[in-house]
């Protein structure tokens, strides 16, 4: 696990200054404390910080093959690479390591860029090939690394952070208004846009080519689910998917380097957690909580769970007044607005954890890919709500437009609703329609076309999408896109602060391949969701244990401290007309949505919270520090 940097000066060939690299790699030091390298190649630099986790001696890159002919830096770990390097041996070539990342560049050799297709992990990477004058970079299959990337007169410059872009010159770029756009309604940035004009980042599963001079982005990752040829019984993938969890856990331990959990109260972490328990134990497992007067608090059935379990339960206390300090020192870490309460939690869970190992697994992913939130029963239902006579859906969903607040009830009859496979997906992701985000924004600012309309990277998965039913085509769109743009960017940001790798057993190539061929009735079944992962967390944990309400790190009471304020200072930041926001937004509309949540008629407070976010983040980036706002300020 480690950052990597580097600049390819691709049209005029001019030398890389190796001043610029060692800079831009000591703007991301803190995601590899243990080592740097660097390669230096006239018009190529390639730049490398090291958390060493596997082949603590024999790991140091930029790495090669022996004739020097691929050059590699690379973030991330490949679960697979003791079978990929057996079958590499078998073909001829000879390892000086045994490290994942010369299974690599072996890999490169023997099968080009489609070595991605071989590996089962995840990994940012950039692959120089000397003899092609070919720079490659690649984003893993589920995105679970990052790679940002800007592309200026000839050169490119690129990262695993913002930050590392940014050490490289001395502009600083504008706001980008589209992407702004694009955050306010879905309260992350998709790929391959970022909030700053001229930066984006590689897409999951996609790789950039940059080769007689010139850059080209493709799709590496090409897997369409299509249904098994014979439907599974209910028995039959139930032990399945449990030989796929076990296997792909064992995978996800191997390391040279003490490994934790991430364990929050809920039935993901607890299976994991007794899944890995077949491998070796007892672990240290890492909980957060706020205190007894919170019901929501977790720490007693994340307690509970650990000692059911066997583990080590280590638990970290956050306060009010911590939680407000800290906040702009998040926002800072993660470099582009989130707008997610969870932020918070797994910024404290991680620096806790990171005192004891230096690798921790988390149990993110069965939400989305077994059908985990309430969107997924509106998706999967939607079918019922769309064969409604015409008249009767109008009649209903005046009614339930009427009613004060429920906001999330009329975007989701609103959504539900549309008969475009796609822009209903997008209507379902959406904080508010679009109108009314566009209507946030000062005139002329936007573009004319509405090509925002539908995020083009999503237009590019449409093919895969051909055989899903109409849970599994959502839940692709979620897998490709809020799954890595929001939940695994700030997992790796917020960990990697802290110098921690992250984990993510259950987004195991293995598993969402297989899920994704599985039909809605296994994700969603009478009103139940995530059925098939319950059966299968049946074989571990007691039937109380199921029963618990979702908590998810007791995100529910962060909530409750966002919202604390809404009467105080925030209003003064939404309403104050020389806020930076201000020069993107108009304060008018701003001031309505504002006046409408107060009222009691509206539930404005997660597009509220964006705001809030942005203007937090503004003042970051603008002043080239941490943000002026007081604390108690930043809440809604």
């Amino acid at each position: 696990m480690c950052g990597i940097t580097g600049q390819y000066n691709f049209e005029r060939h001019e030398p890389v200054e190796r001043e610029t690299i060692v800079r831009m790699a000591h703007s991301i030091a803190h995601r590899g404390p243990d080592d740097e390298g660097f390669f230096i190649a006239r018009p190529v630099g390639l730049g490398f910080r090291r958390l060493s986790i596997i082949d603590l001696a024999g790991g140091h890159q930029p790495m090669s093959d022996v004739e020097e002919t691929v050059w590699i830096i690379f973030n991330g770990e490949i679960y697979n690479y003791k079978e990929l390097r057996a079958e590499l041996q078998s073909k001829g070539h000879q390892f000086r390591t045994n490290s994942d990342t010369e299974v690599i560049i072996h890999g490169y050799k023997e099968w080009g860029t489609d070595v991605f297709n071989h590996l089962n992990g995840m990994f940012g990477l950039a692959i120089w090939d000397v003899p092609n004058e070919r720079l490659v970079l690649a984003r893993d299959a589920m995105g679970i690394k990052l790679i940002y990337y800007k592309i200026d007169n000839g050169q490119l410059t690129f990262g695993s952070e913002i930050r590392a872009i940014l050490a490289a010159g001395d502009s600083r770029p504008e706001v980008d208004p589209v992407a702004l756009n694009l955050f306010l309604r879905f309260r992350y940035t998709p790929s391959p846009l970022t909030v700053f004009q001229g930066i984006r980042k590689l897409a999951p599963g996609t790789m950039l080519v940059v080769e007689d001079g010139e850059c080209r982005e493709e799709r590496w990752y090409k897997f369409s689910p299509t249904p098994f040829s014979r439907p599974k019984g209910a028995k039959e993938a139930t032990h399945e998917l449990l030989e796929l969890y076990k296997n792909a856990v064992r995978r996800h331990l191997l390391s040279d380097v003490p490994v934790g959990i991430l364990l929050s109260g809920g039935i993901d972490s607890g299976l994991l957690l007794a899944l890995m328990n077949e491998q070796g134990g007892p672990w240290p497992a890492y909980t957060i909580g706020y205190g007894e007067t919170f019901a929501d608090d977790e720490l007693h059935d994340a307690a509970e769970t650990a000692s059911l379990l066997g583990a080590r339960h280590i638990t970290v206390r956050l306060d009010q007044s911590e939680f407000e300090r800290s906040l702009p020192k998040i926002v800072e870490s993660l470099e582009e607005p989130i707008a997610a309460s969870s932020i918070v939690p797994m910024y404290f869970v991680s620096q806790r954890a990171r005192q004891d190992v230096k690798v921790a697994l988390i149990g993110q992913g069965p939400d989305e890919l077994l059908g985990g939130y309430k969107r997924h029963l509106g998706v999967h239902y939607g079918d019922w709500w769309r064969g409604l006579p015409a008249g009767l859906r109008s009649m209903i969903g005046f009614a339930i437009d009427r009613l004060p607040r429920n906001e999330t009830l009329k975007r989701g009859v609103s959504s539900l609703g549309t008969s475009d496979r796609m822009k209903r997906y997008q209507d379902v992701f959406s904080l508010a329609p679009a109108q009314t985000i566009d209507g946030l924004f000062h005139h002329g600012l936007l573009p004319e076309q509405e090509s925002q309309d539908l995020v083009d990277y999503w237009r590019g998965l449409i093919p895969q999408m051909a055989h899903t039913d109409e849970l599994g085509g959502f839940q692709l769109l979620e897998i490709r896109s809020s799954l890595p743009d929001e939940l695994l960017m700030y997992a790796d940001k917020l960990s990697m602060a802290h110098s921690l790798e992250v984990r993510v057993p259950y987004l195991d190539r293995t598993i969402v391949e297989y899920v994704q061929r599985l039909g809605a009735g296994f994700k969603v079944r009478n009103g139940s969701r995530k059925w098939l992962h319950r059966r299968v967390c049946e074989h571990y944990l007691p039937s109380h244990l199921l029963k618990r309400k979702k908590r998810g790190f007791a995100v529910n009471v962060v909530d409750d401290w966002f919202r604390s304020s809404l009467d105080g200072e925030i209003s003064e930041v939404l309403l104050d007309e020389s806020s930076l926001m201000f020069g993107l937004l108009d304060p008018k509309p701003v001031r309505r949505l504002l006046e409408s949540h107060q009222s009691g008629r509206q539930d404005n407070h997660k597009l509220l919270f964006s705001l809030v976010m942005i203007e937090q983040w503004l003042r970051g980036v603008r002043s080239n520090e941490r943000p002026a706002l007081r604390p108690n300020s930043l809440a809604v």
